[in-house]
């Protein structure tokens, strides 16, 4: 079994950006990495994902970690919609990232992959190494990239995952998401999708309106992952 851990980062949005992956294959280490000038959170999430199964053979079976709620939805919920589409929403665009989600797509085609969420900055050494690459990249920081045996490797532990700690800061992290203040409000009505700067703005549209749905986004990356989400309605 091959596991791979992945990491994206940037800075604005869009902004300079980088991407790292660790995969840990037979008893073997490769820690990869990049970046670019201008992009966004989301695309290097999903660059992570698809350098870290390109590097590894056709016909491997593989776990992926990865913090990023927004591609562990895109592709195991939102992509059969929009394969089923030509890769576009229901409203007739192209999927925002299509390019990357269709690479994705390709990869994994070819490979069976599991995904699995870990929690962001809660000691997850594979995340918190990724981390620490894309973050290097973004900011135009020199890194050296590890390619080795993992008994030589500065992380030896990196395969120990703790799930049950995972949970317990999941919870918590949902609990403080439902009081995290409000970057925007995202309602969905008859297909239609409106971002709205407050809840006064949001309630008026969807209160009463039978099928209506809306979201509280946290961050300007949360706001896209539910847009690319209702889209998909």
């Amino acid at each position: 079994m091959i596991t791979i851990f992945t990491d994206g980062s940037s800075r604005g949005n869009p902004g300079p950006g980088g991407w790292g992956s660790v995969v840990i294959d037979d008893g073997k280490v490769a820690e990869l990495g990049g970046g670019e000038k201008n992009t966004t959170n989301n695309r290097m999430e999903l660059m992570a994902a698809v350098k870290g199964l390109e590097h590894i053979p056709k016909g491997s079976v593989a776990t992926v970690f990865t913090d990023s709620s927004y591609v562990i939805n895109g592709i195991t919920k939102w992509i059969h919609g929009w394969r089923r589409n030509d890769w576009q929403t229901k409203a007739k665009e192209d999927v925002l990232n299509k390019d990357l989600w269709m690479e994705l797509s390709e990869e994994t085609s070819t490979r069976e992959v599991k995904w699995k969420y870990v929690g962001g900055h809660v000691g997850i050494l594979g995340n918190e190494r990724c981390d620490h690459i894309a973050t290097a990249f973004a900011d135009g920081r020199d890194v050296k990239l590890y390619k080795g045996s993992l008994a030589g490797y500065d992380l030896p532990d990196i395969l120990d995952v703790s799930f049950d700690e995972l949970k317990a800061k999941s919870k918590k992290s949902d609990s403080s998401r439902s009081r995290a203040k409000a970057y925007s409000y995202i309602s969905v009505v008859g297909g239609v999708i409106e971002v709205h700067h407050s809840w006064a703005e949001c309630e008026k549209r969807v209160k009463g309106v039978r099928g209506a749905r809306f979201k509280k986004s946290i961050s300007a990356e949360d706001e896209a992952m539910i847009l690319e989400e209702f889209s998909t309605i």
